[in-house]
């Protein structure tokens, strides 16, 4: 008999449960002094990267998107644009300290570098202490199409806020990285995705109707998958039979797999952090964003 194939929430959620079982010892005071929100547990005694914001224009900001205001994080160069715009999709965590920090690395790269709240309609992260009540109460509650619509809004404000419209890229982690697969099968004005360790096969429903491996032949940007093999919740070999699939059809696309790497291998708040493989992964992503026009 196979096995029954788990839900798009379950494979998240497994994605995350090593991380659970970290030492939480300095937890409390690491979340005071850093910003972190109450649902980013467990993390590391400290980060490893903390970018400053001198020198760039960085903060929270409100964008319109249909029936609400969103907040978002906003970090770009102070000098004058335009700047290409990369839209940063959050994990399951919400827009916390380690996400605005992705931000300002990408504006210190020359980008204008935006992180929407796309759980806004659904929930705060931040107020609830586990993983699984994030899920229960607010993950699950998001429709692939709202998100979609949201990035789009995203991408409309950032070029009214010195972005170029006409470089656009995305890049999203955990949770985002499945999103940035499908924001490239759904923008025609996308440049280029960085995809971070975000699940490729999951049961369809009604709110999550297609996984990224499934829509591979839609896709309107290149996009660049980065994963760890060691990842539990998303076995290698889905990955590598994702990997073998874009080759075969000629894609554009590729698929880096790190073999000794967890999942969440850049997050250097996590006891999951990887040194050498963030070490060639990010200047790798950034090099595949300007390399496709980003």
């Amino acid at each position: 008999m196979e096995p029954t194939q788990k839900s798009p929430l379950q494979s998240e959620f497994d994605s995350l449960a090593p991380a659970l079982k970290a030492d939480r010892r300095g937890f409390i005071a690491g979340m005071v002094a850093t910003g972190f929100a109450l649902a980013v547990q467990p993390v590391a005694a400290q980060t490893v990267i903390k970018t400053p914001a001198d020198g760039l224009v960085a903060g929270p900001v409100d964008i319109p998107a249909g029936d609400i205001t969103m907040r978002a994080y906003r970090a770009m160069p102070a000098g004058k644009g335009p700047f290409p715009v990369v839209m940063v999709v959050e994990e399951i965590f919400g827009i916390h300290e380690w996400i605005q920090d992705i931000c300002r690395r990408l504006a210190r790269a020359g980008y204008l570098a935006v992180a929407p709240d796309l759980f806004a309609r659904q929930g705060d992260p931040t107020q609830y202490d586990s993983i699984p009540k994030i899920f229960e109460n607010v993950i699950s509650k998001v429709p692939d199409a709202q998100v979609m619509r949201d990035l789009d809004a995203t991408a409309a404000w950032a070029a009214t806020q010195g972005g170029d419209a006409a470089r656009l890229g995305v890049t999203g982690f955990c949770w985002g990285g499945r999103i940035t697969w499908l924001y490239a099968t759904h923008n025609p004005k996308l440049k280029a995705g960085v995809a971070w360790y975000g699940r490729v096969v999951g049961q369809a429903s009604a709110l999550t109707p297609k996984a990224p491996s499934e829509v591979l032949a839609d896709l309107k940007a290149p996009v660049l998958g980065l994963y760890g093999g060691k990842d539990k919740g998303i076995p290698v070999e889905q990955v590598e039979k994702m990997q073998a699939a874009l080759k075969a059809a000629g894609s554009k696309s590729e698929i880096r797999i790190y073999p000794e790497a967890d999942h969440g291998f850049l997050a250097d708040y996590r006891p999951s952090f990887n040194a050498d493989a963030a070490a060639d992964a990010w200047p790798r992503a950034l090099e595949w964003l300007k390399r496709h026009g980003v």
